[in-house]
């Protein structure tokens, strides 16, 4: 049995998920959401009537140290976020919860996916992958291409690989500086790589206008500042990337065609 899943840890990554499902249903995706949402998620009526299952979770059982570690001011300022900004309701605690999908051991496959992306394209090809693949973290340089980005990744759940996990992560003085990203990579560093397009990054569209290959791209990833924001602060750079998901968001479809003004992609 497969399934896509999420994380919701607040009320704004409620919208976010929303956005998802619709985008989920729009591209004809056959498997069904799921929605892991902490305590703090609020109310998600919303995305059960979009047809998604909720399953209650919370933060793995940390020690008190490695939650002093993984404080936001303390994540943010030993690795800072040189290139964008993380949005004020960000929790880098809240990161780790991805890895209760582990749990999720009546599923033999799961395709994560952040609920701060939409999906373009049908992409119920990802299930035929292994456990691990994602795709690189591409947005500033080709060079990146050898860093995972966990925004979407394929897993096979198993109770004790996520027992095994947790244990690994709070080891004494351990410290992740991308959360779980940081950790995903070093748990699985022989990760198989997904085509960028399965998670082209939102800093593509101007940072590598030669990858913007807007017919290909299966799903988009909103990395740091999110659509809803009020406050954006790249608001003249991705203004039609924002109102992509606002199109989305509100039950419309991706158009034909949204091309990127800041070079010609290399076709």
């Amino acid at each position: 049995m497969y399934a896509y899943v999420t994380l919701v840890t607040n009320a704004d990554y409620a919208m976010g998920a929303l956005a998802l499902a619709r985008s989920l249903k729009n591209a004809g995706c056959s498997a069904p959401l799921l929605v892991m949402a902490t305590p703090q998620s609020g109310n998600l009526d919303s995305l059960q009537e979009a047809g998604a299952t909720i399953i209650e979770v919370e933060q793995p059982p940390f020690s008190d140290g490695f939650r002093q570690r993984h404080q936001r001011g303390r994540v943010h300022s030993a690795a800072p976020f040189t290139k964008g900004e993380k949005p004020s309701f960000h929790d880098p605690l809240d990161n780790f919860c991805k890895l209760r999908l582990w749990e999720l051991d009546q599923y033999r496959r799961l395709v994560f996916i952040d609920a701060d992306a939409i999906v373009l394209k049908n992409t119920d090809r990802l299930f035929g992958y292994p456990q691990f693949s994602a795709a690189p973290n591409v947005y500033q340089t080709l060079g990146d291409f050898g860093r995972l980005n966990s925004g979407v990744f394929v897993a096979e759940p198993g109770k004790a690989a996520f027992e095994a996990m947790v244990k690994a992560l709070d080891r004494p003085d351990a410290f992740w500086p991308r959360t779980d990203q940081t950790f995903l990579q070093h748990w699985f560093p022989d990760w198989h790589g997904l085509p960028y397009l399965d998670n082209v990054l939102q800093y593509v569209f101007f940072n590598l206008p030669e990858l913007w290959l807007w017919k290909d791209i299966r799903i988009l990833h909103y990395q740091y500042e999110k659509p809803w924001q009020d406050d954006h602060p790249r608001r003249d750079q991705l203004q039609p990337l924002i109102d992509l998901w606002w199109r989305i968001y509100e039950g419309g479809l991706p158009p034909d065609d949204l091309p990127t003004p800041y070079g010609k992609p290399n076709r």
